[in-house]
């Protein structure tokens, strides 16, 4: 089993001597993933509901760090974590800036990217970058894969579609791994799930919150039709990567006919849900540690790595 975390994007550890001590401390710790938040403005009203609150309103108050420019920050100073985008809206950005943006971390980390993406949950923001039609975001998205992976492994490279269009061009430097940096789809609708069956190395979804808990029963039904899909796309489920999101969403909350949030708790209970998982095929959780000042939150990391994971067989 792997473990990752979540760096700050926004709030009193979004700042560079916070961000740059709790990512070091992860890679000393021994943990193997950062993952980076996504958004790019915050209109002042919005309707649009968060899926992972119980009331759906976002646990934020609009300030963001942009997230690519914040991963390629961190590239420079580590060394070892693999660094992801957790998970990037796919269309909110150019498809070709992007892929080429995402080339050139994955050049200067030395082949440390995971492209974790989804399609997006907030219209106010799709209508402010003038992205794509929020409700054609599922068909966008699974375009703008087709372009990244053309364009991190073709030369010269062309696309013509219903939302993006370009002529033969050079997108190079191709990224260091090969055939291109891996691609996690987030969420747990059966369309994401076919996403992931479709165009997908790794499964990246959120649960362990009263919104959405994914109990082991659950979350095994949800395994087992996405097996199903890959087998249909005649790919082969067992070289998909399950890394399982746990952020801290709607504290002291817990999920209707549940008596506790997973992975919470004293680390032997925190130990058994993570060895439930990983008996279903999990192969890394992703956990939120981020509590201000920033040694409390690395002192929480400590406390994990010393306490819970010695736990885990």
């Amino acid at each position: 089993m792997r473990y990752g975390f979540y760096l700050p994007t926004r709030g009193p550890l979004g700042n560079p001597d916070d961000i740059s001590e709790i990512a070091l401390a992860g890679e000393r710790l021994g943990y193997s993933t950062m993952v980076f938040g996504d958004h790019i403005v915050f209109p002042v009203e919005v309707s649009s509901p968060y899926p992972y609150t119980v009331d759906g309103g976002f646990p934020g108050v609009g300030d963001a760090m942009e997230q690519l420019t914040l991963m390629s920050f961190v590239a420079g100073f580590t060394k070892t974590a693999r660094l992801v985008t957790s998970v990037m809206i796919l269309p909110h950005r150019n498809p070709l800036v992007t892929a080429k943006i995402l080339a050139t971390i994955d050049v200067l980390s030395k082949g440390r990217v995971t492209v974790g993406v989804g399609v997006g949950w907030m219209r106010e923001e799709f209508e402010a970058l003038n992205a794509p039609d929020f409700d054609k975001r599922g068909a966008s998205s699974n375009e703008y894969l087709e372009i990244f992976k053309k364009c991190w492994t073709q030369d010269p490279v062309s696309h013509e579609g219903e939302f993006y269009s370009f002529k033969e061009l050079r997108c190079v430097p191709h990224p260091v791994q090969k055939p291109h940096p891996p691609i996690w789809i987030g969420g747990h609708s059966r369309a994401a799930l076919r996403r992931v069956a479709k165009y997908a190395d790794g499964w990246h979804p959120v649960g362990a919150t009263s919104a959405s808990p994914l109990p082991p029963e659950e979350f095994q039904n949800l395994l087992d039709q996405l097996k199903q899909m890959m087998e249909a796309e005649g790919r082969d489920y067992d070289e998909l990567t399950i890394s399982f999101k746990a952020p801290s969403y709607d504290p002291g909350k817990v999920p209707a006919g549940h008596d506790r949030l997973l992975f919470t708790g004293e680390p032997a209970r925190i130990a058994e849900d993570i060895r439930a998982y990983k008996a279903m095929g999990v192969h890394e959780v992703v956990f939120d540690f981020r509590t201000p000042p920033a040694a409390t939150t690395v002192e929480k990391m400590e406390h994990f790595m010393s306490e819970v994971v010695p736990q885990v067989t």
